[in-house]
């Protein structure tokens, strides 16, 4: 079970996240987590090219370590970096010691402000321990959520998702993975199609 629009309560319980942007300027902010690897991640960058768009890619530490070609080439090609964990740690059910711990392995990789808790669950404690160890750190959660990684999830109803949801300043999570890719590679050209005819910017966080 997942809420396609982040729910008000949430936003009130973790005021110090950041949820969205700017609401009065037509830029919408592309995030794509669980990457970087080949065949998906390379789509995504070809994709986003072909409309001069830029994206936030939130990257796990050993997918880092095990296509470092594919990491390089995000960077390479203007996009923002944010960091995921080494492992895809769920944080309600991570020791916070052992949670910290995973961010700050990632974190030597990506050296990076931006940091996206996978499937978007952190205790306080943990966003307690991860401003203390880098105190920068910017915890960036989304208004929009794609559902890609719902393989029950017809590709059109994740295109439709994301355009009924979106508005100014919207965050909105895609994932560069196998698993989302069926969805992913029918949403995402349709989505940068359709807010680019809107007059729509992609920003990066």
């Amino acid at each position: 079970m997942y809420l396609v629009k982040s729910p008000l309560l949430l936003r009130w319980y973790y005021p110090s996240l950041t949820w969205n942007k700017n609401r009065t300027q037509k830029v919408i902010y592309l995030t794509f987590d669980d990457g970087p690897i080949p065949d998906v991640t390379a789509f995504v960058l070809k994709t986003l090219k072909s409309f001069n768009a830029k994206a936030t890619f939130f990257c796990i530490g050993d997918n880092i370590i095990k296509h470092p070609e594919v990491y390089e080439q995000v960077k390479a090609e203007g996009h923002r970096i944010g960091n995921h964990t080494f492992n895809h740690l769920k944080g309600w059910k991570t020791a916070d010691r052992v949670y910290i711990e995973n961010f700050s392995k990632c974190q030597e990789l990506t050296q990076t402000e931006l940091f996206r808790p996978p499937y978007g669950r952190i205790k306080k404690s943990q966003i307690a321990g991860l401003r203390s160890v880098n105190p920068d750190t910017q915890i960036i959660m989304w208004d929009v959520l794609s559902g890609d990684f719902d393989t029950a999830l017809a590709p059109h109803k994740c295109y439709e998702n994301v355009i009924r949801h979106t508005r100014n300043g919207s965050i909105i999570v895609f994932h560069d993975s196998l698993k989302a890719f069926e969805r992913l590679e029918y949403t995402l050209p349709r989505v940068l199609k359709h807010f680019s005819e809107k007059g729509y910017r992609f920003g990066v966080l």
